[in-house]
């Protein structure tokens, strides 16, 4: 019998290998090797650069909660932010201190802890950052009330979740039930068992708002724009134009896998 946790689950599949860097084929932890992940990661998500703006927030207190393999975070730091960054796994934490290190750039802190329980004081930072992160967490919206609460009043919440009603989780859609005999199974479930990690979740717009009704955050903005992951980049040109198409019919503008949220704490 299996008795690892649901958060024991998460953190062994992310300390084998942080976000994107099972991409990447040279030797671990050199300066070409951070290069690549970097390169690999504005090549396929370069809607990070708009979304993060990170050179808006030089000298401000920025915590960046789910650090994977750096590159997000060594942009906070190259702008002059004040820099704290968390992540649930010890591998993150190594990837980023060995990147800082090369660059021969420090952060005001890097932890190993979890987005459920962050470990600092209520009220302290000017944004709080998480790209893809807080969706892995055993109770998500328990996470997004724990970012709420170390944000100062007047501060920036960015985050990206996962949007069950795109493109992308159509096609896991396909790929996991449809084609294996199991056309009964949801997005949801399939999401939580086949995408990433175990227990990965995606929202729907109208779930997130009315998650967040009560909480003391104004909504600013909330993006669902087609991304390359919906378009399919790494499959052959059928499975690209096929997406295309349904792209055009269904709306680029809502059907994307990237839920990009803004919000700011009353």
């Amino acid at each position: 019998m299996n008795l690892m946790s649901f958060k024991d689950k998460v953190k062994k599949f992310w300390n084998k290998a942080s976000c994107g860097t099972e991409f990447i084929k040279e030797e671990k932890y050199t300066k070409k090797y951070f290069d690549s992940v970097e390169d690999f990661r504005y090549k396929v998500e370069p809607e990070i650069f708009s979304f993060a703006q990170f050179s808006r927030f030089r000298n401000k207190k920025v915590l960046e909660v789910g650090i994977g393999a750096g590159t997000d975070f060594i942009q906070w730091v190259r702008s002059g932010c004040i820099a704290y960054g968390m992540d649930l796994t010890e591998e993150a934490v190594k990837n980023t201190q060995i990147r800082l290190d090369l660059e021969d750039l420090k952060a005001k802190d890097l932890i190993v802890a979890d987005a459920e329980n962050i470990p600092y004081p209520e009220a302290v930072f000017d944004l709080v950052y998480s790209w893809g992160v807080i969706h892995h967490s055993q109770d998500t919206f328990k996470a997004l009330d724990e970012i709420i609460r170390v944000t100062k009043s007047g501060g920036i919440i960015k985050l990206m979740i996962y949007n069950r009603y795109s493109l992308f989780a159509f096609y896991r859609w396909i790929i996991e039930a449809l084609f294996k005999g199991k056309p009964f199974r949801s997005l949801k479930n399939v999401i939580f068992n086949n995408q990433e990690s175990f227990g990965t979740k995606a929202y729907t717009k109208k779930e997130f708002i009315k998650k967040i009704k009560n909480l003391h955050v104004e909504l600013i903005n909330l993006d669902r724009t087609v991304s390359s992951h919906d378009l399919l980049y790494y499959k052959t040109k059928f499975y690209r134009r096929f997406a295309y198409v349904l792209a055009s019919i269904f709306g680029w503008s809502r059907m994307g896998w990237f839920m990009k949220i803004e919000l700011k704490k009353n």
